[in-house]
């Protein structure tokens, strides 16, 4: 089955720079699939393909686009993981009119991403979906968001400040360093997670006496469903890294200047991530945030 959506762009393409959709001219049939898959959602654009980096068209089409929810394993477990992986693609891949057989290449950046091991087991997932000369590429999703600051060069720093945080970076000789990125339990201070969790805490200290009574008491309580601060200890221990996260945004809306402490404390939490990666490079590189 051809691909209509992207013949169809492309045949704009052509009206735009003349010419049949060949190798030769940059374009040819087919598609690829990009992924960013962090630790609350999972984005999936389908992208027409072009053999030579020097005919990219500017804007480049997206063909199709579908958010699904968390692929790191190591939140939400493989199957739930692997399933949020295959939902995305195949929505991606429906609104762009293409099939299965329309694919040249995957790339994935994926939280989670950690270890060889990590990556043979994605690209095994991958493989089972797709025909067997599709190329797939699983990175560390740190390294896709580096690229993206680079267009395409890994050369620079990287600091990621979202469910979780990270810092990544590579030397002009291609050697990398990271910091951080180790998930909730060994410390994604910085990250929403790690703000979240600092207002829940004060929460828990005013209930016990510990520290100052705070309006994010109620607020917190209200938003969750719950009657008491005691309830938190419960309603937490299942939904520790979901819960606490999402509602990073809702607590700062709230109370921006009441916990300006809150969020310097956890802006320098990040930034000490980058720091001893920032620091192995002896020459000038480009800093993504």
């Amino acid at each position: 089955m051809r691909n209509p959506h992207s013949n169809g762009n492309l045949r704009k393409l052509q009206a735009d720079g003349g010419g049949e959709a060949t190798e030769e001219n940059g374009f040819a049939d087919g598609v690829i699939l990009g992924l960013d898959g962090g630790a609350t959602s999972t984005v999936c654009v389908c992208v027409p393909f072009f053999p030579f980096g020097n005919c990219f068209p500017e804007p480049l089409p997206i063909l199709g686009r579908a958010v699904a929810g968390c692929t790191n394993r190591n939140s939400v477990g493989e199957t739930a993981a692997r399933d949020s992986l295959e939902q995305v693609i195949s929505e991606a891949l429906v609104q762009s009119g293409s099939d299965k057989s329309d694919v040249r290449g995957v790339c994935l950046g994926v939280s989670g991403v950690n270890h060889p091991s990590d990556q043979e087991k994605i690209e095994n997932w991958i493989r089972d979906i797709f025909p067997s000369h599709v190329k797939v590429f699983v990175q560390n999703d740190a390294i896709v968001a580096l690229a993206s600051g680079t267009m395409g060069k890994l050369h620079g720093c990287v600091l990621i400040a979202g469910t979780g945080c990270i810092a990544y970076g590579f030397d002009e000789d291609g050697k990398e360093a990271r910091a951080s990125g180790g998930g909730p339990i060994l410390g994604d201070w910085g990250s929403g997670y790690g703000i979240a969790a600092q207002a829940l805490t004060a929460v828990i200290r005013a209930h016990d006496g510990r520290g100052p009574q705070t309006m994010l008491t109620s607020t917190i309580i209200k938003a969750l469903g719950l009657s008491s601060p005691d309830e938190l200890i419960g309603y937490l221990l299942f939904k520790i890294n979901d819960s606490i996260s999402k509602h990073m945004p809702f607590y700062y809306s709230w109370y921006p200047s009441l916990h300006s402490k809150l969020f310097r404390h956890e802006e320098k939490c990040s930034l000490s991530f980058y720091c001893p990666v920032g620091q192995k490079p002896q020459h000038h590189f480009k800093m993504v945030v």
